[in-house]
Protein backbone atom coordinates (compact mmCIF):
# COMPACT_ATOMS: atom_id res chain seq x y z
CA UNK A 1 0.00 0.00 0.00
CA UNK A 2 2.79 2.25 0.88
CA UNK A 3 4.70 1.69 -2.11
CA UNK A 4 1.75 2.29 -4.62
CA UNK A 5 0.94 5.45 -2.82
CA UNK A 6 4.38 6.46 -3.20
CA UNK A 7 4.36 5.50 -7.03
CA UNK A 8 0.84 7.18 -7.49
CA UNK A 9 2.18 9.95 -5.80
CA UNK A 10 5.44 10.01 -8.22
CA UNK A 11 3.30 10.11 -11.54
CA UNK A 12 1.03 12.67 -10.70
CA UNK A 13 3.72 15.24 -9.37
CA UNK A 14 5.41 14.26 -13.09
CA UNK A 15 2.43 14.87 -14.75
CA UNK A 16 1.72 18.20 -13.10
CA UNK A 17 5.77 19.38 -13.83
CA UNK A 18 5.24 18.39 -16.99
CA UNK A 19 2.02 20.09 -18.00
CA UNK A 20 3.56 23.34 -16.18
CA UNK A 21 6.39 22.99 -18.43
CA UNK A 22 4.66 23.01 -21.12
CA UNK A 23 2.46 25.77 -20.54
CA UNK A 24 5.70 28.10 -19.54
CA UNK A 25 7.11 26.61 -22.80
CA UNK A 26 4.39 28.27 -24.73
CA UNK A 27 4.40 31.42 -22.78
CA UNK A 28 8.18 31.96 -23.37
CA UNK A 29 8.76 32.12 -19.84
CA UNK A 30 11.31 28.91 -20.23
CA UNK A 31 13.05 27.93 -23.65
CA UNK A 32 14.47 24.40 -23.06
CA UNK A 33 14.16 21.76 -25.22
CA UNK A 34 12.64 18.26 -23.68
CA UNK A 35 16.53 17.09 -23.13
CA UNK A 36 16.80 20.25 -20.86
CA UNK A 37 13.99 19.49 -19.69
CA UNK A 38 14.39 16.18 -18.38
CA UNK A 39 18.10 16.82 -17.15
CA UNK A 40 16.67 19.31 -14.63
CA UNK A 41 13.85 17.40 -13.37
CA UNK A 42 16.84 14.67 -13.36
CA UNK A 43 19.08 17.23 -11.25
CA UNK A 44 16.60 17.96 -8.37
CA UNK A 45 15.38 14.56 -8.16
CA UNK A 46 18.78 13.66 -7.12
CA UNK A 47 19.19 16.33 -4.39
CA UNK A 48 16.16 15.48 -3.06
CA UNK A 49 16.07 12.17 -2.79
CA UNK A 50 20.32 12.18 -1.76
CA UNK A 51 19.32 14.07 1.30
CA UNK A 52 16.47 12.41 2.13
CA UNK A 53 18.91 8.87 1.96
CA UNK A 54 21.57 10.22 3.25
CA UNK A 55 19.39 10.90 6.55
CA UNK A 56 17.96 7.50 6.36
CA UNK A 57 21.26 5.83 6.09
CA UNK A 58 23.02 7.98 8.99
CA UNK A 59 19.89 7.83 11.37
CA UNK A 60 20.98 5.09 13.26
CA UNK A 61 24.63 6.61 14.28
CA UNK A 62 23.09 10.04 14.77
CA UNK A 63 20.44 8.41 16.91
CA UNK A 64 22.95 6.71 19.41
CA UNK A 65 24.92 9.56 19.73
CA UNK A 66 22.49 12.18 20.65
CA UNK A 67 19.74 10.43 22.49
CA UNK A 68 22.68 8.17 24.83
CA UNK A 69 21.38 4.86 23.62
CA UNK A 70 23.02 2.28 24.82
CA UNK A 71 22.90 -1.05 22.65
CA UNK A 72 22.59 -4.10 24.91
CA UNK A 73 24.75 -6.67 24.25
CA UNK A 74 25.01 -9.08 27.11
CA UNK A 75 22.04 -8.44 29.77
CA UNK A 76 23.13 -6.91 32.95
CA UNK A 77 19.85 -7.63 34.75
CA UNK A 78 16.65 -9.33 34.94
CA UNK A 79 15.06 -6.63 33.10
CA UNK A 80 16.98 -6.24 30.27
CA UNK A 81 17.30 -10.03 29.35
CA UNK A 82 13.43 -10.53 29.44
CA UNK A 83 13.40 -7.20 26.91
CA UNK A 84 15.97 -8.60 24.86
CA UNK A 85 13.87 -11.96 24.99
CA UNK A 86 10.69 -9.81 24.29
CA UNK A 87 12.34 -8.61 21.15
CA UNK A 88 13.63 -11.85 19.63
CA UNK A 89 10.11 -14.01 20.32
CA UNK A 90 8.73 -10.88 18.54
CA UNK A 91 10.90 -11.02 15.86
CA UNK A 92 10.36 -15.04 14.87
CA UNK A 93 6.98 -14.47 15.45
CA UNK A 94 7.10 -11.68 12.40
CA UNK A 95 9.56 -13.30 10.69
CA UNK A 96 11.90 -10.22 10.92
CA UNK A 97 16.01 -9.95 11.49
CA UNK A 98 17.03 -9.30 14.98
CA UNK A 99 17.35 -5.64 15.03
CA UNK A 100 19.65 -4.24 17.19
CA UNK A 101 18.31 -3.39 21.00
CA UNK A 102 18.88 -0.36 22.60
CA UNK A 103 17.90 1.48 26.20
CA UNK A 104 18.18 5.07 26.87
CA UNK A 105 17.32 7.45 29.60
CA UNK A 106 14.17 9.45 29.81
CA UNK A 107 10.52 9.52 30.22
CA UNK A 108 8.09 6.71 29.05
CA UNK A 109 8.76 6.50 24.89
CA UNK A 110 10.29 3.86 22.30
CA UNK A 111 11.38 4.20 18.54
CA UNK A 112 12.74 2.11 16.04
CA UNK A 113 15.20 3.37 12.69
CA UNK A 114 17.67 2.16 10.53
CA UNK A 115 17.56 1.83 6.80
CA UNK A 116 16.62 -1.88 6.17
CA UNK A 117 14.81 -4.64 7.69
CA UNK A 118 18.58 -6.42 8.56
CA UNK A 119 19.97 -3.26 10.25
CA UNK A 120 17.68 -1.75 12.34
CA UNK A 121 17.27 -0.74 15.64
CA UNK A 122 14.77 -0.75 18.39
CA UNK A 123 15.12 1.49 21.63
CA UNK A 124 13.00 1.69 24.84
CA UNK A 125 13.62 4.34 27.39
CA UNK A 126 14.54 3.57 31.26
CA UNK A 127 10.77 5.18 32.00
CA UNK A 128 8.76 3.27 30.03
CA UNK A 129 10.39 0.00 31.41
CA UNK A 130 9.89 1.29 34.85
CA UNK A 131 6.29 2.75 34.40
CA UNK A 132 4.48 0.04 32.42
CA UNK A 133 3.97 -3.87 33.02
CA UNK A 134 5.22 -6.56 30.77
CA UNK A 135 2.42 -6.68 28.87
CA UNK A 136 2.26 -2.90 27.69
CA UNK A 137 6.22 -2.87 26.97
CA UNK A 138 6.03 -6.19 24.68
CA UNK A 139 2.79 -3.55 23.07
CA UNK A 140 5.31 -1.43 22.64
CA UNK A 141 8.11 -3.51 21.37
CA UNK A 142 5.63 -4.84 19.09
CA UNK A 143 4.48 -1.52 17.69
CA UNK A 144 8.21 -0.76 16.66
CA UNK A 145 8.81 -3.51 15.37
CA UNK A 146 5.58 -3.31 13.04
CA UNK A 147 7.28 -0.29 11.97
CA UNK A 148 10.04 -1.90 10.72
CA UNK A 149 8.25 -4.93 9.37
CA UNK A 150 6.02 -2.15 6.98
CA UNK A 151 9.41 -0.63 6.00
CA UNK A 152 8.24 3.17 7.53
CA UNK A 153 11.47 4.14 7.82
CA UNK A 154 12.12 3.47 3.66
CA UNK A 155 8.79 4.50 2.72
CA UNK A 156 8.53 7.79 5.04
CA UNK A 157 12.26 8.75 3.22
CA UNK A 158 10.89 8.07 -0.53
CA UNK A 159 8.25 10.23 0.76
CA UNK A 160 10.52 12.89 2.02
CA UNK A 161 12.71 12.68 -1.30
CA UNK A 162 9.73 13.14 -3.15
CA UNK A 163 8.53 16.38 -1.20
CA UNK A 164 12.22 17.89 -1.48
CA UNK A 165 12.11 16.80 -5.30
CA UNK A 166 8.48 18.42 -5.54
CA UNK A 167 9.52 21.98 -3.76
CA UNK A 168 12.99 22.88 -5.44
CA UNK A 169 11.39 21.96 -9.03
CA UNK A 170 8.06 23.99 -8.81
CA UNK A 171 9.76 26.67 -6.40
CA UNK A 172 12.59 27.17 -9.09
CA UNK A 173 9.72 27.14 -12.07
CA UNK A 174 7.57 30.15 -10.29
CA UNK A 175 10.70 32.12 -10.01
CA UNK A 176 11.50 32.25 -13.24
CA UNK A 177 7.63 32.91 -14.17
CA UNK A 178 7.92 35.71 -11.62
CA UNK A 179 11.51 37.37 -12.94
CA UNK A 180 9.88 36.98 -16.46
CA UNK A 181 6.36 37.91 -16.44
CA UNK A 182 7.06 40.84 -13.74
CA UNK A 183 10.31 41.56 -14.20
CA UNK A 184 10.65 41.19 -17.96
CA UNK A 185 14.02 39.27 -17.57
CA UNK A 186 15.40 36.24 -19.53
CA UNK A 187 18.00 35.97 -16.72
CA UNK A 188 18.21 34.66 -12.94
CA UNK A 189 17.60 38.02 -11.15
CA UNK A 190 16.17 39.49 -7.96
CA UNK A 191 12.57 38.18 -9.08
CA UNK A 192 13.71 34.47 -9.41
CA UNK A 193 15.56 34.68 -6.50
CA UNK A 194 13.04 36.09 -4.32
CA UNK A 195 10.45 34.44 -6.16
CA UNK A 196 11.84 31.17 -5.34
CA UNK A 197 12.57 31.43 -1.66
CA UNK A 198 9.09 32.41 -1.13
CA UNK A 199 7.56 29.65 -3.15
CA UNK A 200 9.96 26.86 -1.18
CA UNK A 201 8.53 28.29 1.78
CA UNK A 202 4.87 28.23 1.06
CA UNK A 203 5.63 24.71 -1.21
CA UNK A 204 7.13 23.29 2.07
CA UNK A 205 4.42 24.43 4.09
CA UNK A 206 1.64 22.61 2.25
CA UNK A 207 4.36 19.87 1.12
CA UNK A 208 4.51 19.25 5.31
CA UNK A 209 0.84 19.07 5.59
CA UNK A 210 0.61 16.22 3.10
CA UNK A 211 4.10 14.16 4.82
CA UNK A 212 2.64 14.51 8.27
CA UNK A 213 -0.89 13.03 7.12
CA UNK A 214 0.82 10.14 5.81
CA UNK A 215 3.19 10.03 9.35
CA UNK A 216 0.08 10.04 11.04
CA UNK A 217 -1.62 6.91 8.95
CA UNK A 218 1.36 5.18 9.36
CA UNK A 219 0.90 5.21 13.29
CA UNK A 220 -2.61 3.64 12.80
CA UNK A 221 -1.30 0.76 11.01
CA UNK A 222 1.53 0.36 13.14
CA UNK A 223 -0.66 0.34 16.10
CA UNK A 224 -2.54 -2.41 14.14
CA UNK A 225 0.19 -4.51 13.50
CA UNK A 226 1.22 -4.40 17.50
CA UNK A 227 -2.24 -5.82 18.03
CA UNK A 228 -1.91 -8.93 16.23
CA UNK A 229 1.57 -9.58 17.53
CA UNK A 230 1.05 -8.33 21.54
CA UNK A 231 -2.67 -8.60 21.83
CA UNK A 232 -5.21 -5.71 20.85
CA UNK A 233 -5.98 -5.81 24.79
CA UNK A 234 -2.18 -4.91 25.66
CA UNK A 235 -1.70 -2.32 22.92
CA UNK A 236 -4.39 -0.42 24.15
CA UNK A 237 -3.30 -0.68 27.40
CA UNK A 238 0.54 0.68 26.66
CA UNK A 239 -1.34 3.29 24.95
CA UNK A 240 -3.24 4.43 27.72
CA UNK A 241 -0.42 4.12 29.94
CA UNK A 242 1.54 7.02 27.72
CA UNK A 243 -1.59 9.32 27.65
CA UNK A 244 -1.53 9.20 31.28
CA UNK A 245 2.11 9.14 31.71
CA UNK A 246 4.17 12.73 32.02
CA UNK A 247 5.75 11.98 28.62
CA UNK A 248 8.23 13.96 26.96
CA UNK A 249 8.61 14.10 23.22
CA UNK A 250 11.32 12.60 21.76
CA UNK A 251 14.15 15.18 19.92
CA UNK A 252 13.04 16.01 16.37
CA UNK A 253 15.01 13.54 14.47
CA UNK A 254 13.49 10.57 16.10
CA UNK A 255 10.60 12.29 17.32
CA UNK A 256 8.43 10.48 13.77
CA UNK A 257 9.31 7.17 14.71
CA UNK A 258 8.83 7.07 18.37
CA UNK A 259 5.30 5.56 19.81
CA UNK A 260 4.62 9.44 21.12
CA UNK A 261 4.56 11.91 18.93
CA UNK A 262 3.20 15.94 20.30
CA UNK A 263 3.29 19.50 18.74
CA UNK A 264 -1.04 20.40 16.81
CA UNK A 265 -2.26 17.48 15.28
CA UNK A 266 -1.86 19.28 11.58
CA UNK A 267 1.85 18.97 11.84
CA UNK A 268 2.30 16.24 14.30
CA UNK A 269 3.99 12.86 13.28
CA UNK A 270 1.69 11.36 15.56
CA UNK A 271 -2.33 11.21 15.77
CA UNK A 272 -3.39 11.82 19.39
CA UNK A 273 -2.90 9.24 21.78
CA UNK A 274 -7.11 9.21 22.59
CA UNK A 275 -7.85 8.40 18.85
CA UNK A 276 -5.45 6.07 18.54
CA UNK A 277 -7.16 4.18 21.46
CA UNK A 278 -10.56 4.55 19.74
CA UNK A 279 -9.32 3.04 16.36
CA UNK A 280 -8.30 0.03 18.20
CA UNK A 281 -11.71 -0.46 20.13
CA UNK A 282 -13.33 -0.02 16.86
CA UNK A 283 -11.29 -2.55 15.31
CA UNK A 284 -12.55 -6.10 14.68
Amino acid sequence: MSMILLIVMNIAIMIVANIAMSIMQSMGIISMDNQSIANMMVFFALIGFGGAYLSLFMSKMLVKRSMGVEVIVSPTNSTEQWYVDEVHFQCHKANLPIPEIGIFEGSPNAFATGATKSSSLVAISTGLLREMNKNEVSAVIAHELSHINNGDMATMTLLQGLVNTFVMLFSHLIGRAIDKIVFKSNRDGIGYFAGRFIAQILLTFVASIILMAYSRWREYRADAGGANLAGKKNMIAALQALKNAHTKPLPDEERAFGIVGFTSELFSTHPPLSKRIAKLREAV
